[in-house]
């Protein structure tokens, strides 16, 4: 079990790290960094509907866990309405701010938004590791790009290469407090009430990934092929349940 857990705290910060080293190695080309948010999405949207509902309805009830998706949803609205969270378009120079000021602010910003994605990895730990390690990998995966748009941003105004890459991995550390808090929480509290933070977690995906990862993704296409890409996450999803 502890084993289980050190992989899935690992897989959770590797979004951060590997997208922090790719920007200041060399940034891909936005085609790839859209697929990769689309994909990322897919598994997201899977995620919440068809195992973290039925597991928020199945530990509690119907009404606890809806109850769950609209409060986690506004809990993710009113985070971004304070701080607002950075979009893969926003890998370039903030208008009237220099380019050090935008990336330090889009750190900042992820750093923030990253703690409650930490305590969301950490619920299947209380009851299906299995989904502790989807939901990490999912959120791995969306760390990714933003680990490109901040560090890349920096490296070109400083200059610094290492520097930029720590700064920028740095958001991994809210991830890994977000996990230990919540498992440390999620031991001392009903089954009704993990069914409740099940349903809220779900409600988080979803708003991140209709509010965030959808709209960016598909922001400079006109084709929409990177649709496809949602429905492949979905489609290993629903693939890493035969496992």
């Amino acid at each position: 079990m502890q084993s289980q857990l050190l992989i899935i705290v690992l897989i959770s910060v590797l979004g951060p790290i590997i997208g922090s080293f790719i920007g200041v190695i060399r940034r891909p080309s936005e085609k790839f960094m859209f697929n990769l948010l689309a994909f990322a999405g897919g598994v997201m949207l899977a995620i919440s509907f068809l195992e973290l509902i039925p597991e928020s309805i199945g530990l509690s009830s119907v009404w606890i866990a809806a109850g769950g998706v609209l409060f986690g949803s506004l809990i993710m609205f009113c985070v971004d309405r304070l701080i607002p969270h950075i979009h893969p378009e926003m890998c370039r120079q903030e208008q009237g701010k220099s380019l050090k000021k935008t990336a330090l602010y889009l750190i900042i910003g992820i750093f923030i938004h990253n703690f409650p994605e930490g305590m969301a990895i950490a619920i299947g730990s209380v009851s299906d590791i299995r989904l502790s390690f989807i939901i990490a990998l999912a959120i791995a995966i969306h760390n990714i790009p933003e680990g490109i748009c901040t560090s890349a941003p920096y490296f070109h105004a400083t200059g610094k290469r290492l520097k930029s890459f720590l700064v920028s991995s740095s958001t991994a550390i809210p991830v890994i407090l977000g996990f230990l808090i919540a498992r440390l929480l999620y031991q001392y509290i009903s089954s009704s009430m993990i069914g409740f933070i099940a349903g809220a977690t779900a409600g988080l995906m979803i708003y991140i990934t209709s509010d965030e990862i959808i709209p960016s993704s598909c922001c400079k296409t006109t084709d929409h092929r990177t649709i496809f890409s949602l429905v492949f996450g979905i489609l290993f999803v629903i693939l890493l349940g035969l496992i």
